[in-house]
């Protein structure tokens, strides 16, 4: 069984995105993975080479920035990544800039890949998700955060990346997979105030006009994380790769798990959710067999 990692990097020095340690995350059950590094403002592409190993195969592009509708510059690209994984590859192996995946779930990754292998029903993986918000002590809690998504998929080239490079499909289908029992660590809502709103300020221009950002996009130096709606303490551990991360981490952020700023009706579907495990309403772009 051969399995290839595939990603897309940019400006992600000047932004503070954790792409190091979501590469490193995935080395150990890749045989090579491809890193499609956009000309950037900052030395993204000396970053990735400093990983220094040799299953990294760096391709370099230009991102389309007139591509502004629906964050599409961003599946054109990680299409471009994944064009380059290796004709023989089994499986391919998805991971955003801000995405970890914890060492203990390798070894059930691992044996998922597998099993499925030849599995012709089986086009996909769909993992679990933790949204660490504000710092790495509290995770996103609410019904705002997407519960899963797809990163595992088959070497097939009519698969593409949808929408805005959230998840897959094939010839425009849903794909159908198997949920695993193993999560990913997203850590795109933990950085310093400062880059987190240059990040809001940069990428939502990929989603919308110039007269949305005016609109819902303050001109101001930091971000303010109080205005979430609902976290939960984080009582677990980090992926080992990340614990320099979270021990450098130089911002304060505190916040009363107690306090819900949730309408009656979201504390009602999220009670349900809860008991249930039923998310009502919830958009699946996937297809479990």
């Amino acid at each position: 069984m051969k399995i290839s990692g595939f990603t897309i990097a940019r400006n992600v020095i000047k932004y503070d995105y954790p792409i190091v340690e979501a590469i490193t995350s995935i080395l150990p059950i890749c045989d090579e993975v491809i890193v499609a590094v956009g000309k950037s403002e900052d030395d993204t592409l000396g970053l990735i080479k400093s990983i220094n190993s040799p299953k990294i195969k760096i391709i370099e592009t230009i991102w389309d920035e007139t591509l502004r509708k629906g964050g599409k510059v961003l599946a054109v690209e990680t299409d471009k990544a994944f064009a380059a994984v290796a004709k023989d590859s089994d499986w391919a192996f998805y991971i955003q800039g801000d995405e970890v995946i914890h060492e203990k779930y390798l070894p059930t990754i691992k044996q998922s890949l597998e099993k499925y292998k030849d599995d012709k029903t089986v086009e996909g993986l769909l993992f679990n998700y933790k949204h660490f918000y504000g710092s790495y002590d509290y995770i996103g809690d609410s019904r705002r955060w997407y519960r899963r998504e797809i990163r595992v998929i088959k070497n097939d080239k009519n698969i593409s990346s949808y929408l805005d490079a959230q998840g897959f499909r094939k010839n425009g289908e849903k794909l159908k997979v198997k949920h695993i029992d193993a999560s990913v660590y997203h850590y795109g809502w933990v950085k310093p105030p400062e880059a987190q709103q240059a990040k809001q300020q940069t990428f939502n221009k990929l989603w919308h006009d110039d007269e949305w950002m005016k609109k819902n996009v303050p001109d101001v130096s930091e971000f303010d994380y109080s205005q979430t709606d609902s976290v939960a303490l984080f009582n677990g551990t980090h992926p080992k790769v990340m614990q320099e991360r979270v021990n450098k981490m130089n911002w304060k952020f505190t916040f009363d798990p107690t306090q819900k700023k949730l309408s009656l009706k979201v504390k009602f579907l999220m009670f349900i959710e809860k008991q249930t495990g039923w998310k009502i309403g919830e958009h699946k772009n996937y297809k479990i067999v």
